[in-house]
């Protein structure tokens, strides 16, 4: 069972708070070149709040409980992205404004740093996603057996779905992140770690609906801190249409959702720590199967 939360912010939300605080004015008013330094400090500070806000919460957080956990998900994070990078040579789906700026070289450092925040900040913004009380009150829903036949036909449909939109970028758009679903859940059922349709055997869908939320509401705020930015991302979605919240087409934000579930099967897959589950709620969790260790 959690502890009782303390009075205040635990100490490395303060420094976090601090961070957002210097380097959201700073990304959005100086002159020139600036976020390929300030991206990173803003996303880190990010991270450091929310998680020390579920600290304060529940007694307990990603950091508290696993501080060499923590720090590899920044690690993990660098060849995540680079791959969705390498994807999009194919299919052009984004650009980066500034580009031209900088050698290869240094470019790629820069990136690599940038990209290290995903992983801990979708997965962190999961945590505390799920102790929101709408989250933790979820009833049961479907259930849904993690049967081997069930296994071989999401990875072979993410295979022919990664096949269409690397051909056909242009008529398969969201392919790009539903694939990567379809093929790292089976992965991770085989290593025998806990995958996302573990929590669907027991018909407990709150897990996917912090990690949706999780990736809304990252989606947004990259979105909103890159609308002022320079360097900055803008896109070229083909058949995404329509009003934009900042640079994304609205219809654009529903990638965020299997997006978040790529980011939690990819750290499945390769770390895997007990202490890092992105449950819905650890503490209704217990209470719902007390044989179930978080």
């Amino acid at each position: 069972m959690a502890s009782a939360p303390g009075p205040r912010l635990p100490l490395g939300a303060w420094p976090g708070l601090a961070l957002v605080g210097l380097a959201w004015p700073a990304d959005w008013l100086l002159p020139g070149l600036r976020t390929q330094f300030l991206f990173f400090p803003l996303w880190l500070g990010t991270i450091l709040f929310l998680d020390g806000w579920t600290e304060r919460r529940d007694g307990r957080s990603l950091w508290t409980r696993s501080p060499r956990g923590f720090a590899l998900l920044f690690l993990l994070s660098v060849p995540l992205w680079w791959g969705f990078e390498a994807a999009n040579r194919v299919l052009g789906y984004w650009e980066y404004l500034g580009r031209e700026q900088f050698g290869d070289v240094e470019y790629a450092l820069l990136c690599s740093l940038a990209f290290s925040t995903v992983v801990p900040a979708v997965l962190v913004s999961a945590e505390w996603a799920g102790g929101l009380s709408w989250i933790e009150r979820l009833p049961c829903g479907p259930r849904i057996a993690p049967t081997r036949a069930l296994r071989l036909g999401l990875f072979a449909a993410g295979l022919l779905l990664l096949a269409l939109t690397l051909r056909w970028p242009r008529a398969a758009t969201p392919g790009v992140w539903l694939a990567g679903v379809l093929l790292l859940e089976p992965l991770v059922q085989a290593t025998g770690r806990r995958a996302l349709s573990s929590e669907l055997e027991r018909g407990d869908w709150r897990a996917w609906c912090a990690l949706w939320t999780s990736g809304l509401l990252c989606g947004l705020l990259w979105e909103l801190w890159n609308s002022r930015s320079y360097p900055k991302w803008i896109y070229h979605l083909p058949l995404v249409g329509g009003p934009k919240l900042f640079e994304m087409p609205l219809p654009g934000y529903l990638g965020y959702l299997p997006f978040a579930l790529e980011v939690y099967l990819w750290k499945e897959l390769w770390l895997g720590e007990p202490e890092l589950l992105v449950r819905s709620s650890v503490r209704s969790a217990q209470r719902q199967a007390p044989g179930i260790q978080a």
